[in-house]
């Protein structure tokens, strides 16, 4: 392919008509040159409309080909690095491309460059030890977060199923999660997208005023919401949490301190069953007596052999 049809395929775009006399003008060639080119650009399964009479032109589909990658061996070589990390990340939006280019861009590489990448799958490995849950609503909901849309959808919550609706503000994962902060009129809250059980309606409209995009609500300060939990880890509790992303202590005399959801309380003391003896909830007290009732329950089990 030459210069003159990559540059096409970039300019392009699915929101501005093209006659084949502008483009003719544009790279200096005749209208017959670029209507060859045109048709070349299709038969590669470039999507173009094409509208007749006042007013039409040439116009490229929402979801076309775009203009291949031209990369260097250390750039090939770190993309397929971060497709390896992009793997370990459940239901990634827009996943397709995972596949793509783990299959046909690969196979359209020269024979030593797919022995070199070969080489570096054998030497090279992304371990993640968070739980992998699956949220296989993820490009449907950031497709509603970029439109700007409401949504309404049904949602899994550790008290039950109920019924949701706002404006995604984007989706961000964390710890093993999907996370999306939806907007209410009156305030944003925190869901967990693999408990998104089905999106009923997507609804375009005017969006509430003021409509936070996610990077700029992550860089406002959190709202101090729900109830302060304080933990006492033992030595042995901290050497054990050092490695835990959501309960590596604060500070060096193992002080873990911070604002949990009344929602996620019960999924938190679940937590903290595996630290055993080693953890202590310093508050609230409602999680301490979540924490009493998991031990209690756990000693029921085995109530015959404590009264031998």
């Amino acid at each position: 392919m030459n210069q003159r049809r990559l540059t096409m395929m970039q300019i392009i775009d699915a929101r501005k008509s093209f006659t084949a006399a502008e483009l003719a003008e544009r790279f200096d060639v005749s209208v017959r040159t670029i209507q060859r080119d045109l048709a070349y650009l299709q038969q590669l399964g470039f999507p173009l409309y094409a509208k007749t009479g006042p007013g039409g032109g040439y116009r490229a589909l929402p979801n076309r080909l775009l203009p291949p990658l031209r990369l260097t061996l250390h750039e090939a070589l770190g993309l397929f690095l971060l497709l390896q990390v992009l793997e370990r990340i459940p239901d990634f939006p827009f996943g397709s491309i995972r596949s793509h280019l783990a299959e046909q861009y690969y196979g359209s590489l020269p024979p030593d460059v797919r022995d070199t990448l070969d080489r570096l799958r054998q030497h090279t490995a992304i371990r993640s030890p968070e739980p992998q849950l699956p949220a296989p609503l993820t490009t449907r909901l950031l497709e509603a977060a970029m439109e700007r849309s409401r949504i309404v959808f049904r949602y899994e919550g550790p008290s039950g199923e109920r019924q949701s609706e706002g404006y995604p503000l984007g989706i961000y994962y964390e710890h093993g999660r999907w996370y999306m902060p939806l907007a209410l009129p009156e305030r944003t809250l925190l869901y967990r997208v693999d408990r998104v059980a089905e999106l009923i309606a997507v609804e375009p409209g005017e969006p509430i005023a003021d409509l936070p995009t996610l990077e700029q609500w992550l860089q406002t300060p959190p709202a101090r919401e729900g109830l302060r939990v304080r933990l006492q880890f033992s030595p042995a509790g901290i050497r054990a949490a050092l490695s835990d992303p959501l309960l590596k202590p604060h500070t060096e005399d193992g002080i873990w301190e911070d604002w949990v959801p009344e929602t996620e309380l019960e999924y938190t003391s679940r937590l903290l069953l595996r630290y055993g003896p080693d953890v202590r909830v310093l508050e609230p007290e409602r999680l301490r007596t979540m924490m009493i009732e998991h031990y209690q329950s756990s000693l029921a089990q085995y109530d015959e052999q404590l009264h031998l």
